[in-house]
C-alpha cells in the first residue's frame, strides 16, 4: 500500500473501490494550441496523438452499456481533433449529454470560428480554462496574450447564450499559480463575477477550483524550484476523510486516446491503467467488472482528497 492507500485505511479500513460509472470521460488526443505550464498530459501543438474513429465508437458503446449521465470530452484542445464534429453529433443522437473542456483560445484560431455556434446546436455543455481573472496571472501560466483572446472568446461564447441560458452552462475553472491549495471556491466564484462583469460584462454559470496536481510540467517546475518536497507534504497534511465519497475515479472511467483504460485523467497522465486482471481496452469494456474495481493510486491522489477536495467538478467538500 502506497501513502495515500494507508491514509484513508484508517477510515474504509481498505483501498478505494468505484461507486458506480455515471461519467464517461475521454480524452481523443494531445494536440493542443497552447503549451501551459501546469499541462498535467503534457498537450502542446506538437503532439500528434489522437483516437481513431473505431474507438471513438467503442467509447459511445460502453456510454450505452453504463446508460451514462455525462461524456466529458477532453485533450489536448479536443477541437482539433479531425473527427470531433462528427463524434459529438453522434452521442448527442445517441441522448447522452456531452460537455466539452476548451481552452477559449482555440475558438479564435482560423478554421475554429464556427465551434461556438456548433456547440449551441448540439446543447453542449462547456468547462473553461481560466486560471484568474488577472492578465499578468493567466499569461504567466498559459501565455502572452491567452488572458485576452480567453476573454474576446468568453464575450463570444456569452452572445450565444452560454453562461446566459439555464440549458447553455458555461463553467470556468481556476486553479492555483503555485504551489498552493485554492481558495474556497463560492468566494472566488464571487470574486471572478464581480471582476469579469464589471469589466467586460462576462457572465458564466459556475467556478470550479481544481488543485494542481504533482505531476507532468508542474512536478518538473517544482523539482527544479527545489519545491516538489514542500509542495506534497503540504496535500498530505491537508487531507480530508470528507472528500472521499465524491473522488471523481469513484464515479467514471477515463479512456485515453489510443482507447487505454484508466480511473482518472490524471493516472492517464502517468500512464498507470486500470488494475491488473481488468481488461484494459475501451473495446473489451465490461461494466459489471467496472463499476466496482478497486482504484489504482498513488501519493499524488493527495491533491484531490487535500482542504475542500479536487476533481473536474470542482471542490467535493
Amino acid at each position: 500500500m502506497n501513502g495515500f492507500e494507508k491514509t484513508i485505511a484508517k477510515y474504509n479500513g481498505d483501498g478505494l473501490h468505484s461507486l458506480g460509472i455515471e461519467t464517461i470521460q475521454v480524452n481523443i488526443g494531445l494536440k493542443c494550441n497552447l503549451e501551459c505550464v501546469h499541462c498535467h498530459v503534457v498537450s502542446s501543438p506538437r503532439r500528434k496523438e489522437m483516437m481513431d474513429w473505431e474507438t471513438m465508437e467503442h467509447v459511445i458503446a460502453a456510454a450505452e452499456k453504463t446508460n451514462a449521465k455525462l461524456v466529458d470530452i477532453t485533450g489536448g484542445a479536443p477541437e482539433m481533433h479531425p473527427e470531433f464534429r462528427r463524434f459529438v453529433k453522434t452521442v448527442r443522437a445517441k441522448g447522452f449529454p456531452v460537455m466539452v473542456r476548451t481552452n477559449l483560445t482555440i475558438l479564435l484560431q482560423p478554421g475554429f470560428e464556427s465551434f461556438p455556434a456548433f456547440f449551441q446546436e448540439q446543447s453542449v455543455q462547456l468547462c473553461a480554462s481560466l486560471p484568474c481573472y488577472l492578465e499578468e496571472n493567466v499569461d504567466t501560466q498559459r501565455g502572452t496574450g491567452v488572458f485576452e483572446e480567453s476573454i474576446k472568446a468568453l464575450k463570444h461564447l456569452n452572445g450565444y447564450g452560454y453562461g446566459v441560458l439555464p440549458h447553455l452552462p458555461l463553467n470556468l475553472v481556476y486553479n492555483p499559480i503555485g504551489p498552493t491549495l485554492p481558495a474556497d471556491q463560492s468566494e472566488l466564484e464571487e470574486d471572478y463575477r464581480e471582476e469579469l462583469y464589471s469589466k467586460y460584462g462576462i457572465e458564466f454559470t459556475q467556478l470550479l477550483t481544481i488543485a494542481n496536481m504533482p505531476i507532468g510540467r508542474f512536478r518538473s517546475d517544482l523539482k527544479r524550484e527545489d519545491r516538489l518536497e514542500t509542495y506534497n507534504q503540504l496535500l498530505e497534511d491537508s487531507f480530508n476523510s470528507a472528500t472521499l465519497d465524491g473522488l471523481m475515479c469513484r464515479h467514471q472511467i477515463n479512456i485515453g486516446w489510443d482507447g487505454s483504460m484508466y480511473d482518472c485523467d490524471f493516472n492517464l497522465a502517468l500512464k498507470l491503467p486500470v488494475e491488473k486482471g481488468l481488461p484494459q481496452h475501451i473495446k473489451d469494456f465490461d461494466p459489471d467488472l467496472f463499476a466496482r474495481r478497486r482504484i489504482v493510486t498513488g501519493n499524488y491522489c493527495f491533491g484531490c482528497t487535500a482542504g475542500s477536495g479536487s476533481s473536474c467538478t470542482g471542490a467535493l467538500v
